[in-house]
């Protein structure tokens, strides 16, 4: 059974360390599982007055979100936070789907996150995308995440080394996707 699992990129950059964790990541799962990167670079910024009727890309974004079985957030750390361009995203996608509605296509979406950055491994991100996919009503996978600690290489060089421990993290994480994806 064909399952389909939505990336999602917190840089916009095209050689983003964190899209290269994400391209690893595809790499651990099984054919049976679809994976597509959401594009939102032209998202407008959140905007209440703009909200309805609902601008085509933000609605582009939501469909991609609906279709997925489930997401996951590969996501730097910019300035100790969630990267502004990811939650302006997250913002959208946190808005009602209809006027006067409640509802939201990320309620209850299966989602993971793993964060890459410096030494500290972006765990102020984490905690920040911890609390907003909370507060989204997302079904965070076991609210389990991995941090990958960037190294003056990655800098330099725009290739990512992933540690030994770091690739298991992410095995697990996989793992734990799969089960909940009935996989």
């Amino acid at each position: 059974m064909q399952k389909n699992v939505l990336f999602i990129c917190g840089s916009l950059r095209k050689r983003s360390l964190n899209r290269q964790v994400g391209e690893y990541v595809r790499g651990l799962l099984p054919a049976s599982v679809q994976v597509s990167w959401l594009d939102y670079a032209d998202l407008p910024y959140m905007n209440q007055d703009m909200e309805f009727p609902t601008p085509e890309s933000v609605q582009r974004v939501r469909d991609a979100v609906a279709a997925a079985d489930a997401i996951w957030v590969f996501a730097p750390e910019y300035n100790h936070g969630i990267p502004g361009v990811l939650k302006n995203c997250l913002d959208w996608l946190s808005r009602p789907i209809a006027q006067g509605s409640k509802e939201t296509v990320m309620q209850e979406k299966p989602t993971l996150y793993s964060c890459a950055g410096g030494g500290a491994k972006a765990r102020f991100c984490a905690a920040d995308l911890a609390e907003t996919l909370s507060f989204l009503q997302t079904d965070l996978v076991e609210t389990t995440h991995v941090q990958v600690a960037l190294n003056r290489h990655d800098y330099t060089t725009d290739e990512l080394e992933l540690a030994s421990e770091e690739r298991e993290a992410l095995a697990t994480q996989a793992k734990l996707l799969l089960a909940r994806l009935g996989l």
